[in-house]
């Protein structure tokens, strides 16, 4: 049982239990929030629903860890012949987050496969020859 959901532009891939770290947004330690930017959903089963963009009524419940900061990036610039030289460092703060629990309260999907729709026009042709 895993799903995709999207945070901050990027797509995450969770199963219940799992550490992630996100970008940053508003929040505080120890902190249960729901995260419902759901694409993809697969159950125990192996059945997936997809959403278009995203699945109504999905949501992840997760548990924030830790406030922190990210390894550093170095930015180094440099021009050859002309003495130029510019080293810069940056640290990005990131969310850890536990994930607590997988959910999809939708409705079992009524939809009809292409297989099952030609018996049915098949069953009613053959009714009306009757």
């Amino acid at each position: 049982m895993f799903l995709i959901f999207e945070n901050g532009g990027k797509q995450y891939k969770a199963k219940k239990g799992d550490v992630l770290k996100l970008e940053s947004f508003d929040c505080k330690k120890n902190d249960v929030i729901k995260l419902k930017n759901i694409s993809l959903f697969s159950n125990e089963n192996n059945e997936i629903t997809l959403g278009s963009p995203f699945i109504k009524d999905a949501y992840v419940k997760v548990k924030i860890l830790d406030i922190v900061r990210d390894e550093k990036v170095i930015i180094f610039k440099k021009k050859r012949r002309h003495n130029y030289r510019r080293k810069i460092g940056h640290r990005q703060s990131v969310i850890l987050i536990r994930v607590e629990e997988l959910s999809l309260n939708s409705k079992k999907n009524l939809s009809v496969t292409s297989d099952q729709k030609r018996e049915q026009t098949n069953k009613q042709k053959t009714e009306f020859k009757d």
